[in-house]
């Protein structure tokens, strides 16, 4: 059973149906080694797959999360244009079948699996969507049917993609997942290069482990493979020479959303400019080379992650956003010299790297991140039970909590939103929220019978405290799901309120004081009968609208 990569050119993909047609014809072939079948489906109605290979026909879920089992994840196809993870799969899942021996090196690992992942846009076939890459002839389109990108998704969860993957990693708690792409960006002589779990951000025992035994095993054991590896090429200014930065998956990609879950994650990239029969090759020896030492390594792995969750059960500080330190170690790096001139286009000096003049030297690697911002967080978290998208997405995740049986007085934290800074236009179909700027006040408020405490006592307190926490990098918040709280709902006649604003004033010393201060820094402003009005009407205490500018979610003391 060759798979259509093997049986062409080998610049050559297979198509979708090609693709389930082979998962589908070796399951029937060994209903010992694989299980597969649909587990979702796409915005466009696409089945959507999922595969599992173990070694001893154990295939049920609940039995291997119950024997405590390992599970590694691959993930491939969600850029259906950097498709050399679905061949890959392909015959590393066709030589388990065939080989028993290659079988038996899984031991109690289970393999799990997605064959394609944006099968929406893996049937949106070209060769014209990506103009920087070299082959294959034909590939598919990064956009879903909704024109959304699916590995900038994975935390708001605009698609049924999304929420099949939400659901899946809840399901099966897997230690380690790859999430297979191709790399754009600067010229170098690196086939494979590797985004992972940033280290500092994955915490506890897991990220030291990550940093110190995973990744240097990773590097030397692909390049005695011979396919030296280095970190994802992200330069800080426009060439590797002057140094790279290690990339700061937050959750809206797969390592950053799994990261939430405690799992470490790696993001292959291969490098476009390379022929796709490297690029291929290169990744099936990075699928083996981590599968295999999470196989070797199943235990410790196991062992790190249970320590990570119960050291979140009870932690009281966490950082909702970071920062990458300003002091770098050095990676040695095997780059092509850059050069500039000038364009034949415009008057402009270009640039290009120039392959006849490989080099090898240290540069700069920032690969450390430090907290910035860092939150105390409560006891519990109560949501209204009107919030409902927040609610679905944190039960998707296995989130778990309560719903309040009778109406009681509670008093909570809240914030009070303060400077916004939104960006101009959409971001993968939302208005997303840049800077987010929050105080925290305390009050008592009403829960209704209905609305939903989450303990932060639990194996999913990340999640629960990066997606609530409105200043966290991708937040629900950040993300629009609470935009409404930013409306005023009520309105002023200009020529009515303006003698109410006098009295208003009269009345009320603190006004007053804001609206001189307002005064001093806005002396452009007094002019424009508007923004004074309004600056009265939303600062005055009388007619205050308490939802205004209010984060629903409460913190419970």
């Amino acid at each position: 059973m060759l798979t259509p990569y093997e049986k062409g050119n080998q610049n050559q993909t297979t198509l979708w149906t090609e693709c389930i047609a082979f998962y589908e014809e070796l399951a029937r072939r060994f209903p010992n080694v694989l299980r597969f079948g649909q587990a979702g489906v796409s915005d466009a109605g696409i089945p959507l797959h999922v595969g599992v290979v173990s070694a001893d026909g154990v295939f049920d879920r609940e039995a291997i999360k119950r024997a405590g089992r390992p599970v590694y994840f691959n993930n491939n196809g969600i850029h259906p244009g950097e498709p050399e993870g679905i061949d890959a799969c392909m015959a590393i899942v066709r030589d388990f079948c065939f080989d028993p021996a290659r079988l038996a090196t899984l031991g109690d690992t289970v393999l799990l699996f997605v064959p394609v992942y944006n099968v929406d846009g893996a049937l949106n076939r070209a060769n014209t969507s990506r103009p920087n890459q070299e082959g294959p002839e034909l590939f598919g389109f990064r956009g879903n049917s909704r024109h959304l990108d699916l590995n900038r998704d994975f935390i708001k969860c605009d698609t049924l993609n999304a929420r099949f993957f939400n659901e899946l990693i809840t399901a099966w708690d897997p230690d380690v997942m790859v999430d297979t792409h191709t790399s754009n960006g600067a010229d170098y002589t690196y086939t494979m290069t590797l985004i992972h779990t940033q280290a500092d951000k994955l915490g506890s025992s897991l990220g030291p482990f990550l940093r110190d035994t995973m990744l240097p095993h990773i590097y030397s054991e692909m390049a005695a493979r011979g396919w030296p590896t280095c970190p994802y090429v992200n330069p800080v200014q426009d060439t590797p020479d002057d140094g790279i930065a290690e990339f700061l998956e937050v959750p809206r990609f797969s390592t950053g959303f799994t990261a939430l879950h405690n799992v470490i994650g790696f993001m292959p990239e291969t490098h476009m400019l390379k022929p796709f029969k490297d690029r291929y090759e290169s990744m099936r020896t990075l699928l083996d080379v981590t599968r295999e030492f999470t196989v070797a390594h199943a235990p410790q792995i196991q062992r790190l992650r249970r320590e990570a969750k119960e050291t979140q059960r009870r932690q009281k500080e966490w950082t909702v956003t970071w920062k990458m330190s300003d002091t770098p170690s050095t990676f040695r790096f095997k780059g092509y010299e850059a050069r500039r001139h000038p364009s034949v286009l415009g008057n402009y000096m270009r640039l290009s790297y120039d392959r006849s003049k490989p080099y090898e030297k240290d540069i700069p690697y920032f690969n450390r991140f430090l907290p910035d911002t860092v939150v105390q967080v409560p006891n519990a978290y109560a949501i209204p039970q009107a919030w409902r998208e927040v609610i679905e997405r944190l039960q998707w995740n296995g989130v778990r909590m309560t719903r309040v049986q009778a109406e009681r007085q509670v008093e909570a934290r809240y914030y009070q939103i303060g400077e916004l800074s939104t960006r101009a236009t959409a971001y993968e179909g939302h208005m997303f929220h840049d800077t987010v700027d929050v105080e925290a006040r305390t009050g008592t408020f009403t829960l209704n019978a209905g609305d939903w405490i989450v303990p932060l006592d639990q194996d999913n307190a990340r999640y629960a405290v990066e997606t609530l926490e409105p200043q966290a990098h991708d937040s629900f918040f950040r993300w629009g799901f609470f935009n409404s709280v930013l409306e005023k709902k009520e309105a002023i006649s200009d020529y009515v309120f303006e003698d109410l604003a006098v009295q208003l004033l009269e009345e009320e010393p603190e006004l007053r004081a804001k609206f001189d201060a307002w005064k001093a820094a806005n002396p452009d402003l007094l002019s424009n009968q508007e923004a004074v009005l309004h600056f009265i009407l939303h600062h005055c205490a009388r007619h205050a609208e308490p939802e205004w500018r209010r984060y629903p979610v409460l913190g419970l003391l």
